[in-house]
């Protein structure tokens, strides 16, 4: 049995390049078919935030239109609402990448407003590269990728192939113009190997232990390419 480390957005507000504040969290997708898919193989899961806050749910995303449908949605919400590990999560400043096998990281606009700018958790995804364990992040988890930095100061993820939640998903989904910064074109800043997908179609990408999905329909898929490298 492996350890997942799950780190989430402690956030349930994305600051806007106008100043003002969207309701946000996690993407409830991004979270529950992985942590679905693990339990399942028989894993355990930790979830970690900032400060140990538990993690707040995007509502948006549990709308039947945006979670696949009202079964997918009423799944979701039951998962929101009774999951152990959702329910009382570790502060990420004290997880240790010692006692995990695997680190895995879920989007929502969340992760643009505090794990972005978290040293701890680029310091667990750093580390977590150096030493060959699997990484897998989805959407706009990538953000938590950012503050991943090598002795140099360099992105440690740099040169790496990924995918994330693309600018162009961005416009179509009518952020981009309020967004402070976009993602994909921040990580390419950083040097990071960006391949876009269509938009919202599943898109995985796998580059050696790290695995990356798309967006919200990538979700299935970047779980069990990732249970692979667990193993």
């Amino acid at each position: 049995m492996a350890h997942i480390l799950f780190i989430m957005t402690g956030t349930n507000a994305w600051t806007l390049a106008d100043g003002t504040a969207h309701t946000t969290g996690y993407w409830a997708e991004e979270a529950v078919v992985p942590l679905d898919a693990f339990k399942a193989a028989g894993h355990r899961v930790t979830v970690a935030t900032p400060g140990g806050v538990v993690p707040p749910v995007d509502p948006v995303s549990l709308q039947p239109d945006l979670a696949g449908g009202a079964d997918a949605a009423d799944h979701y919400r039951d998962a929101v609402a009774t999951a152990p590990e959702l329910a009382a999560p570790v502060d990420l400043a004290a997880a240790d990448l010692a006692d995990y096998d695997a680190v895995y990281v879920p989007g929502g606009h969340g992760p643009m407003e505090d794990l972005a700018v978290d040293d701890r958790a680029g310091a667990i995804l750093a580390d977590a590269l150096a030493a060959g364990t699997p990484v897998g992040l989805v959407c706009h988890g990538l953000a938590a990728l950012l503050p991943a930095t090598g002795p140099d100061g360099a992105n440690a993820f740099a040169g790496r192939r990924v995918t994330g939640f693309t600018d162009r998903e961005e416009r179509l989904g009518a952020f981009a113009d309020k967004a402070p910064w976009l993602l994909q074109t921040r990580l390419e800043q950083a040097g990071l190997r960006f391949e876009a997908g269509e938009p919202f179609a599943s898109h995985v990408v796998v580059d050696r232990a790290l695995v990356t999905g798309q967006n919200p329909q990538s979700s299935h898929t970047a779980a069990a390419e990732l249970l692979k490298l667990i193993g």
